[in-house]
Order: C-alpha cells, then structure tokens, then sequence
C-alpha cells in the first residue's frame, strides 16, 4: 500500500469553470479519507484526478514515492469502485473479477487464489458463476469490490459506491466496507454526498464546497468543532439551526439577542465574544441541544426561548419538532418521543449552552467560539 499526497490540484474546465481549486491534502498510508460535500463541490473530480481519468490543470497528485501527473490510470496501481458497479454482463463472477489480472498476465493459479479469498472476505463464493443479472443491487456491489481487492492496489478509490443501494442495505454495507478496510488495512479514498456515511466510515472527513476544503479531521471533532457554517450546517441530520442576533451587555454580563428572548452568552464563550459586543452573530444549536421543559437537563428561566410548534414528526423513540420564533421561521428540535408538544403550542424551549456555538454573520460565517468539550 501507499500513501496519496495532493499539493495545490487545480481543475478548470473550457469556459474557466474552476471546480476544484488548489485542493492539498496527504492522506497517510493504510488511512481511509472520505471525501463529502453537495453535488458539485468537486469530489468526485478529485478521486477521479487521483485515478487519472481526469487531467489535472496544475498543481502534483503522488501515490507512494511517484508523481503520477503524466502516468497513465493502468499504470497507476489504483483500484477504483464506480457508484454504477461497470459489471461486464456477459461475464460471470469470477471472470468479472479475473478479468483484469487476465490482462496483465497473471498465471491462472494465481488468479484463482486470488479470486478465491477475495470472494471468502465477501461471503460471495457461492456466486462465482452467476451472471450480473442473476444478482441483487448488494451482491453486484459486493464482486465490485471484489474485482478492486483481487488486484491488491497501492491504493483503493470509491466513487458513491452505496448510492444506488436502498437505505437498509446502505446501513449493512457500511459496515462491511468499514470491516474491509480493517482486514486489509488499505489506503482508502472514498467519495460520497451522505454525511452519515462519511462519519461512520472514514478515519478522516474531508469536507468540500465550490472545490475547496472547507475542514479536515476526524468525524466527531468536525462535527463538534465546525470550522464555519457550512461545514456545522452540513454534517448532522437534522441539520444544526442558526439563529441570527446581536451581542448585547446588561448588568456586567454578556447575552445574545435572538430578537424573541435573549440567552446569556456561557462563560466558556466570553473571551472570544466580549470585543464583538453590539454586534450581530449567528447562534448554531444541533437539534439535540434544544428540549421542552419535561426532558431538558439544564432548565432555568435564562436558558430558554417561546417557541411555537408547527409540525411534529414521530420517529420511534424520538422525534423532530419544527419550531418557529417571531425572528426565526424553522427551527428543529430532536427530543424524546414522550415529549409533550402538539401543533400550535407555544412553549419554552430550552437551549443546552453547553453545546451552542458562535459564528461570524459574514457570508463565510467562520466559527467564533465552541466550546472544547461540550459533555461537561
């Protein structure tokens, strides 16, 4: 296996379109980066620069000790996964998966070995000569990956590989990739829009917009320490709610004015907030720090706003709550399923300060302070 560093890759297309631009980042060797962002952000792009089945306009793409600019994708020593399987039909299994290391020569004997514990690592040997359409979405998904493991590459690339799979089986070959990748121990570089399947698989998230990297790290500490609004915005379902307001002083003490109610600026914020005093920022609240009175930890006359109740969607053990102020039209609260709400109420809402965070209301709305460890 080998390392992939990228160093200011820049794709343009004809007519200037710039999508992605000065894109740097080295993702280790054995590591699993997962590149995620909205449709167009210039992901895909990327993987398929790193694949060589895009041109690169500047910058350098490295796989192990070699500059691979001008290499051409055979020679590259890649695997990569396509979102649409690209499974020959005409072909069985084992020749789907023998196919290129027929090309290259491998003695037969090889390739049987080799198809053969790709096959037992997949729980597919008993397929080895169906054809693709004698074979369900997973199991097509499954001898794709196949066919990458069997040519033991520097490096495995996917592109949106689950996407074309139903929601239950999504959630079943997540984990099956994620075990992979710990049997074999591969560099990975994986692409996709969904955001749950980017936190629970990658050692490290990439988040992308307009083609650049908007932050890099760790799932949980993206998602705990956003970088800017988009990024917060982004990762989470249901997404975290902003609420625009000013910073206001009274009594010594520092509060945030939502416009309906205000709500005192924790201490753990002050340093960073004090000079921005009478001044507007946005307020970021995950969905899950916000509860009614009957679930909320922390319940004080100082941490909570009206709210008035416009839809309420049951989702088992929870449920989301579509909330509305005089200055904020949506809002959504994810609490306990025997919280009593109903459409039309209007009720406090309590905000755990805690886990709030702070941005700038610029348009980049960069973060302004988080708290370091929101459990305590």
């Amino acid at each position: 296996m080998a390392g992939v560093i990228l160093k200011d890759v820049v794709k343009v297309y004809e007519g200037g379109v710039r999508v992605v631009d000065r894109v740097s980042l080295e993702i280790a060797d054995h590591e699993f980066v997962v590149l995620v962002g909205p449709s167009g952000c210039g992901k895909s792009t990327t993987l398929r620069m790193i694949a060589g089945l895009e041109e690169i306009t500047s910058g350098t793409i490295q796989i192990g000790d070699r500059i691979v600019n001008d290499v051409p994708p055979k020679e590259r020593d890649i695997a990569m996964v396509f979102q649409n399987y690209a499974l020959y039909p005409h072909m069985t299994v084992y020749e789907n998966m023998a196919f290129a290391l027929k090309l290259r020569g491998v003695e037969k004997a090889a390739i049987d070995q080799r198809v053969a514990r790709a096959a037992k690592i997949l729980g597919i040997e008993a397929l080895l000569q169906r054809k693709p359409k004698a074979l369900s979405g997973g199991q097509r998904q499954r001898v794709a990956v196949g066919r990458a493991i069997v040519r033991d590459p520097q490096c495995f690339l996917f592109d949106e590989p689950l996407s074309n799979l139903d929601a239950k089986l999504r959630v079943e070959m997540r984990a099956e990739l994620k075990q992979l990748h710990l049997s074999l121990n591969a560099t990975t570089v994986y692409v996709t829009h969904d955001q749950e399947e980017a936190m629970t698989l990658g050692d490290r998230v990439v988040v992308m917009k307009d083609g650049v990297i908007q932050q890099a790290g760790g799932a949980l500490e993206i998602y705990h320490r956003p970088a800017n609004r988009f990024v917060a915005g982004f990762l989470g379902s249901p997404p975290m709610n902003f609420w625009r307001g000013r910073l206001m002083r009274r009594d010594d003490a520092l509060y945030f004015d939502e416009g309906s109610g205000v709500l005192p600026v924790p201490d753990w914020a002050r340093q960073e907030l004090d000079e921005l005093a009478g001044g507007e920022v946005v307020l970021g609240v995950r969905p899950e720090a916000l509860a009614d009175r009957a679930s909320a930890r922390f319940t004080t006359s100082d941490n909570q706003l009206p709210m008035r109740v416009t839809l309420v969607q049951p989702l088992g053990d929870k449920m989301d709550v579509y909330l509305t102020t005089q200055q904020n039209s949506r809002s959504i609260a994810h609490v306990d399923a025997h919280a009593e709400l109903r459409v039309g109420d209007v009720v406090p809402i309590y905000v755990d300060l805690r886990r709030v965070h702070f941005f700038r209301s610029d348009e980049r709305g960069e973060r302004i302070a988080t708290r370091r460890d929101p459990s305590k």
